[in-house]
């Protein structure tokens, strides 16, 4: 499935030009024309123009049609384009990357969205997407299988080459698309959008990062210790760590209702080394699930006496919110790569949970302890760094919204002097699943009218008087989340 070639040449035929061949991460950046000044490609010719879009884009060298699926208003592609594995050297391999095409059509401006995971195969409208009712462009992440290279070197993995692909995706489909593009995402995808307008700032007429976490010094992270301390009240509180201690003080008990449950499920626990350490680091996820995936309104649902709890109220809270499940061999492996990147770039949170005393064996455990022993790890000091100075100080149309009560946005992305046209949003009451359209109403209109705005398509009304932005499309509940949602599944203590 995954083809090497040995010819320089006969790669760039097949994949096209790729850019900032040998520079370092830290001065990457776009080669191709300005898009934000010039407007991007040339003018698309009639007799291109014409041709069904599945075949324009199909076109494009690398790029393969895995499906087209049918939606009422759009056209929907789920695709395959042919990436280099190593940007800097691109003779020396590549993989198939998937992506997805939201086309409305080509005179509306595109919306560039990443989760920084995997790509779902669902039509699908973000935020931006439905504010400016435009087209849709998602990537998955590198290494996120199927888009990963076989052999996989892990070197390879890092924000610098994700953000690369993500350049030569947009360089291959601005030629279709060429109206203005924003790029997006949410959590991890919010991370994603930042670094890409860090090492291409022509491409993107305009950022919005939801939920992003920004660990600038991996080692300081006294702000999450400062957020749990005051997060939601007091009871809530006293509630979740009454339910967290008990299910340290059980642990001979619900740990053998764990073993009979990964008997039945078929889990094991080579990466973590054990069931204990698996089983811990589930319950030390428990308040941080909790306010990242719930709201102050769930604290209800949490038993509120613990210490007479049975042994069953006990598992039962800490797995539907944590999910034992996930600290397994089987749970870990699709995320092996956020934990690589997590331990070698990204930084990780490190809280004290002080109400747990001495009954913590390992602490919170570090991203090394669930990535496979046999993928080697060093981290990178400078990389967060690199990124929150750039924001500081570069960031131009660029927007950050928040969840007040997200334990993730403890350590959010901040602006500068040097920052222009570009804001930060803080949703009352929100988690990590906080849009624009739970801003308080001055502040979501403001943030509506910016987008449209960067987009190209404020209307006059608008422009005249941004207090009157509305979203362009109505909303669609199969394709648009609604304002909190967050498509859990899975997933505990990552972005």
């Amino acid at each position: 499935m995954r083809k090497v070639l040995t010819g320089a040449l006969s790669l760039a035929v097949l994949i096209g030009t790729v850019a900032a061949t040998g520079a370092s991460a830290g001065a990457a950046t776009a080669a191709e024309p300005d898009a934000k000044s010039s407007g991007g490609a040339a003018a698309i010719s009639a007799e291109s123009s014409s041709k069904d879009i599945k075949d324009r884009i199909l076109a494009i060298p690398g790029m393969s049609l895995i499906e087209e699926k049918p939606y009422a208003g759009y056209r929907y592609f789920v695709l395959n384009y042919t990436q280099p594995v190593d940007h800097r050297r691109p003779s020396k391999g590549t993989f198939q990357q998937r992506i997805t095409v939201l086309h409305k059509d080509t005179s509306r401006p595109t919306v560039f969205a990443t989760s920084g995971y995997h790509v779902s195969t669902n039509p699908s409208r973000s935020e931006p997407t439905q504010i400016i009712d435009g087209n849709q462009v998602s990537l998955e992440y590198r290494f996120f299988t199927p888009s990963r290279p076989a052999p996989a070197d892990w070197s390879k993995l890092d924000i610098w080459q994700a953000a690369s692909d993500q350049h030569r995706v947009f360089t291959a489909l601005k030629k279709i698309y060429t109206k203005k593009w924003l790029a997006t995402g949410g959590s991890k995808g919010g991370m994603t959008a930042t670094y890409f307008e860090r090492f291409y700032p022509k491409d993107m007429d305009g950022i919005v990062a939801y939920v992003a976490p920004n660990d600038v010094v991996d080692r300081e992270d006294s702000a999450y210790d400062r957020f749990f301390r005051n997060v939601g009240t007091k009871e809530c509180r006293d509630r979740l760590q009454g339910v967290q201690r008990e299910a340290l003080i059980r642990r001979a008990p619900l740990q053998k209702k764990y073993k009979e449950e990964a008997a039945a499920g078929g889990w094991t626990f080579t990466t973590t080394g054990s069931l204990d350490r698996s089983y811990e680091a589930t319950v030390m996820d428990y308040v941080w699930a909790f306010w990242q995936y719930s709201h102050l309104s769930d604290c209800d649902q949490i038993p509120a006496d613990a210490r007479n709890a049975t042994d069953e109220e006990i598992w039962n809270s800490v797995d539907g919110i944590s999910g034992f499940s996930f600290y397994t061999d089987q749970g870990l492996e699709p995320y092996t790569p956020y934990y690589y990147q997590a331990g070698t770039q990204l930084g990780s949170p490190d809280i004290k949970q002080p109400w747990l005393g001495n009954l913590s064996r390992y602490g919170y455990q570090p991203p090394r302890n669930f990535v496979p022993r046999s993928i080697p790890m060093k981290f990178d000091r400078g990389a967060m760094r690199d990124v929150d100075s750039w924001v500081k100080n570069n960031a131009r149309q660029m927007m950050y919204v928040y969840g007040e009560n997200d334990p993730w946005g403890a350590e959010p992305f901040r602006l500068g002097r040097g920052a222009k046209d570009s804001h930060v949003f803080t949703v009352p009451g929100g988690n990590h699943g906080a849009r624009v359209s739970g801003l308080v109403d001055a502040e979501k209109a403001k943030a509506t009218a910016a987008i449209q705005r960067w987009a190209g398509v404020a209307p006059a009304a608008v422009q005249s008087d941004p207090a009157k932005a509305k979203p362009l499309a109505k909303f669609d509940t199969r394709l648009d989340q609604r304002n909190g949602e967050i498509e859990r599944g899975d997933e505990v203590l990552r972005p």
